[in-house]
């Protein structure tokens, strides 16, 4: 049986990230409000494990996105399916990942979705064209992290 899995990545400030990763990808910021509520109401967390962003409450330090067609637990509001979690640490980025996300446009349209993801918040740093193997744009999100649209 096949397992089910969510990328985590590493951030500062984990709902600005997933600010930024909803938009480019155009997923939905998962809002784990109606379980924080339930949690609170129970005594299982405290107000100091809980947060306010854009008029939700979350987490303090975690934020998600899901793919927008894929189910997701009505009561906690965690994805099922294409899901990426971003987690607060400490530690600032120091060396090129070793794993990164590819960001695919339709065909023809490489600068555009360059565009827009410059407009979001992303940075180019290279351009790749090796002809009929490919093209695309090494990027770095808000935080740095390499990523390629393609």
């Amino acid at each position: 049986m096949a397992l089910n899995w969510k990328l985590v990545i590493d951030a500062q400030d984990a709902p600005a990230l997933a600010d930024f990763w909803a938009a480019a990808l155009e997923y939905e910021v998962e809002d784990p409000g109606a379980l924080i509520e339930r949690l609170l109401a129970a005594g299982q967390v405290g107000e100091d494990a809980v947060t306010e962003h854009r008029g939700r409450r979350i987490f303090r330090g975690y934020a998600a996105i899901r793919h927008p067609e894929d189910p997701f637990d009505e009561i906690s509001g965690i994805g099922r399916g294409r899901r990426v979690l971003f987690q607060e640490v400490p530690e600032d980025k120091t060396v090129k990942n070793r794993l990164h996300i590819d960001v695919h446009s339709e065909p023809g349209k490489l600068d555009g979705l360059v565009a827009r993801l410059q407009a979001l918040g992303a940075t180019r740093v290279r351009e790749v064209d090796r002809g009929p193997a490919g093209h695309w744009w090494v990027m770095r999100d808000p935080e740095g992290n390499e990523f390629c649209a393609a």
